[in-house]
């Protein structure tokens, strides 16, 4: 395993950090219960392999992630890993909430102090909100007391509101959506060359847009496959963003031993791509884009709908349909779809969009789905 030190910080994560947003759950949704010897056996593998990042948040799985992890990890000698979890700012309308919160959060993760802190989320409403109720200096404080050893935030937003906040104040480390099909978006690569000029290292999320490039059709990565016929199409995104500026950090939401060993193969190496790996990686975002239907990541942040929409599922099979191009496929996979839960059901009251960080046009696109797909 790899690891990238951050020489202000003393500190030296692995380069491949385990999401814990994204375990296997009971019927698949990750508001259910989590499967927890499967996902423990999964840690215990990752430990055995270097891997030392364990990142976390307290509304992941329902509240359950945090818990779940300081269990698991309790047999562990605490020096050999890192935690990372994050303030849901969204939820703390006072400075008394969020030291509730911070507090709540020791006692889930059965540990005196957080490695890696980070408030979540930020975009420039709750930068503003961050401001108003001093939390920088909240958090500052308790870094001065050793419960925290490195204070950051996690970012969806405009690489202008970006470069804003990460300019504002002196940052141990910030975790941004990066990847491939995304260069260009929310901080994006120019967001990542800023903290390479500020010294600010990164923990990168949405290395593979949930999954979305590392399940793309024959058709799509045949490039990929030609290039290097033994190496899947996972590997090529994770070494793409371990080739970009500050990255100390790819977290991955591994949920099965493949998708483990994949990632400790690629990231134990993680050679940069050369000049033709980098066009072939180009060609194959082009392509892409040219076909999905929406940004959907299926982190679920939009979940539950009032109305009982499985919107991240729906978007899904809307996607598959994009890249892959099988719309008989796709309409049966729709219908499949158990009625209470099809796009067709949106009442379009809007409460999923402004919990959206890729800022998808839910209800509009829902509806474009229901009449394409229905």
């Amino acid at each position: 395993m790899q690891y990238r030190e951050m020489k202000k910080l003393g500190m030296a994560p692995s380069l491949l950090g385990f999401g814990c947003m994204r375990f296997h759950c009971e019927g698949g949704d990750l508001n259910a219960a989590i499967l927890e010897e499967e996902a423990e056996a999964l840690i215990d593998r990752a430990m055995a392999a270097g891997v030392n990042y364990y990142d976390t948040a307290y509304p992941y799985h329902n509240g359950q992630s945090e818990p779940f992890l300081g269990r698991v990890m309790r047999k562990y000698d605490r020096s050999t890993f890192y935690f990372a979890t994050k303030l849901p700012i969204w939820q703390i309308e006072t400075r008394e909430d969020a030291v509730r919160c911070f507090e709540d959060q020791l006692a889930r993760l059965q540990t005196d102090f957080i490695d890696f802190y980070l408030i979540h989320a930020l975009n420039a409403a709750r930068w503003e909100k961050v401001q108003k109720l001093g939390l920088i200096e909240l958090f500052e404080g308790y870094k001065a007391q050793g419960k925290i050893r490195a204070f950051g935030f996690s970012f969806h937003d405009t690489y202008e509101t970006f470069e804003k906040i990460l300019t504002a104040h002196d940052w141990d480390f910030c975790q941004i959506q990066l990847n491939y099909l995304d260069a260009g978006i929310q901080a994006g690569v120019r967001g990542a060359q800023l903290c390479e000029a500020r010294g600010v290292p990164l923990v990168i999320m949405e290395p593979l847009k949930g999954s979305a490039l590392a399940t793309l059709p024959d058709g799509v990565t045949a490039p990929m496959r030609a290039c290097h016929p033994d190496r899947s199409a996972a590997s090529w995104g994770m070494r793409w963003v371990a080739g970009q500026p500050a990255v100390h950090v790819i977290l991955s939401g591994m949920n099965t031993p493949e998708q483990l060993e994949d990632n400790l193969a690629t990231l134990s190496e993680a050679a940069p791509l050369n000049a033709e790996e980098r066009a072939i990686v180009e060609q194959v975002a082009d392509e892409v884009r040219h076909r999905v239907k929406n940004g959907c990541t299926n982190c679920q942040y939009c979940m539950p709908c009032p109305f009982g929409v499985n919107i991240p599922f729906n978007f899904g099979i809307w996607n598959i349909y994009g890249i892959g191009g099988d719309l008989d496929y796709a309409r049966r996979r729709y219908a499949a779809t158990a009625d209470s839960e099809k796009a067709s059901v949106c009442k379009k009251c809007g409460a999923c969009e402004g919990k959206c960080p890729q800022g998808i046009h839910i209800r509009e696109d829902l509806a474009a789905l229901a009449a394409e797909l229905g």
